[in-house]
Parts: C-alpha cells; sequence; structure tokens
C-alpha cells in the first residue's frame, strides 16, 4: 500500500506549492516596480528617430500605492519638464506634467495611460506599471528559467492591445520580455530587458527596450546611479516640486 500512496502523495505535494498565474503576476510586479520602501535612478533614454532625452525618476512606496517623480535634464527642449504620478491600488491613478514653456501645471487625463511618455515608444502606464487586477492571467508555458503568462483585460476595450504575455525569470521574477498583441493575434508592440544587475541588494533592469514592431521604431532606456532605501520625504512627490525641483537628488 505505502508503494502506491507514495507517489501520489509526491504528485498532491508538488501541485500544493506550484504557484498559480495571479502569485507569479504578483512577484513579478513586486520585482518591477516596489523593491526597496523608495528608489532612485537617473536615466537616459534614445529614441530610434535620433532623439535623445535624460531624466531622473523618484519613487516612493506608500503601502501598495506609490508615487513617482520625473524630473528631465537633456536636451533644452525637454529641460525642466517634470511629471508627478500618484499610483493607487483602489482607484484611477493621479498624473500631472509641469511645462516649463509656458509655465504651466496640466493635469494628465486617466485615459491617456496609454499614450506616449515624452515622445518615446514607452507609455506613461509603462513607468508606473499596469495595474494586475486589470487583466485576467493566465500560465501558458513555463520552461527551464521562465514563466509565460498570458494578460487579457477584464473590460474589452479598455486598451489598444487584445492581450499581453509576458516572460517572467524564474529565479529573479524579473519579466525579461512582454509581448503585445492586437485582435487576430497580431504582435505589435514588444518590450525586452537587455541587462539586469544586483544593486543595492536588488536584481535591476539597467537597460531595457520597447519596439514598435509597425512602425520599426524603438526606444532604449538606460538606467544609472541607481539607489534603494534613500529615506525619501513624503513632500518630494507634491504638485510644489513640478516647479521647484528638489535639486539635492538631482545632481
Amino acid at each position: 500500500m505505502k508503494k502506491i500512496l507514495f507517489p501520489i502523495l509526491m504528485g498532491l505535494s508538488f501541485s500544493v506549492f506550484a504557484m498559480n498565474a495571479n502569485e507569479i503576476v504578483s512577484k513579478a510586479e513586486q520585482a518591477s516596480y516596489y523593491q526597496g520602501q523608495d528608489g532612485r535612478a537617473k536615466v537616459t533614454m534614445n529614441i530610434s528617430d535620433g532623439r535623445s532625452r535624460q531624466f531622473v525618476i523618484l519613487r516612493k512606496n506608500f503601502g501598495k500605492d506609490q508615487k513617482f517623480y520625473v524630473y528631465f535634464q537633456r536636451p533644452s527642449d525637454v529641460r525642466k519638464m517634470s511629471f508627478l504620478i500618484h499610483k493607487y491600488m483602489q482607484k484611477e491613478d493621479d498624473r500631472w506634467m509641469f511645462l516649463p514653456a509656458l509655465d504651466l501645471v496640466k493635469r494628465i487625463a486617466a485615459g491617456d495611460k496609454r499614450t506616449s511618455f515624452a515622445g518615446s515608444h514607452f507609455y506613461y502606464e509603462d513607468v508606473s506599471g499596469r495595474d494586475p487586477k486589470e487583466d485576467k492571467h493566465e500560465l501558458v508555458d513555463t520552461t527551464d528559467d521562465f514563466y509565460v503568462i498570458k494578460s487579457t483585460p477584464k473590460k474589452s476595450g479598455s486598451a489598444e492591445f487584445a492581450y499581453y504575455k509576458t516572460w517572467i525569470h524564474k529565479g529573479t521574477f524579473i519579466p525579461t520580455k512582454a509581448s503585445y498583441y492586437k485582435k487576430g493575434d497580431k504582435e505589435y508592440r514588444q518590450y525586452e530587458a537587455l541587462k539586469v544587475q544586483k544593486l543595492d541588494g536588488f536584481q535591476t533592469v539597467t537597460e531595457a527596450v520597447m519596439r514598435d514592431l509597425e512602425s520599426g521604431g524603438e526606444t532604449k532606456l538606460s538606467y544609472n546611479e541607481v539607489k534603494y532605501n534613500m529615506g525619501l520625504e513624503d513632500n518630494l512627490f507634491t504638485e510644489r516640486y513640478l516647479k521647484n525641483p528638489p535639486k539635492q537628488y538631482l545632481k
């Protein structure tokens, strides 16, 4: 009897400890957006049409809510432009943009979250992350190194894609690739993490690219001088600092 039950029980133990799609996505979200209590990075953005951007991004966690501050340093046409994002789990995010040429703080509508970020191939939502609760997640494949998750919007028509697939590294839970599909299974947009390094004790994407497969354009991001757990003050993430940047964190 023991010889019969042993493999059955072993099979049950493996199924009990296997993670489901939602658990994998939750760990990937933590690895992508919630490492440390706060963080800072200097980012260089190179767009395939020859344009470039340099900016600093600050981030702080407030439980599962988050706040992001982005300040552009170069080139001259975007210098001193800044963004503020308040990301919420229970409601739509709040977003503001400061346009120095007009001395104007502009509210970014919630419906604009999947539009171009600073003229690049990344979207506003790519910067702060998409709420996993907006999608239904399925584990569609596993390899030696990756979980492959298919995510479909729960509300039809809420995004320009029909679904997307994410390749999540089993060891780090870093999403290393994401492919976006329109109806008819046509892939039109692709994200790839090009380099991952351990910084301040955290696995961190330090180079990434977003490709537009229809136009052939792409935008590459390089993250430098990455720091975690800096003790950033709460008031840095208020409208006041859109016009008056916190210079001590932007050097």
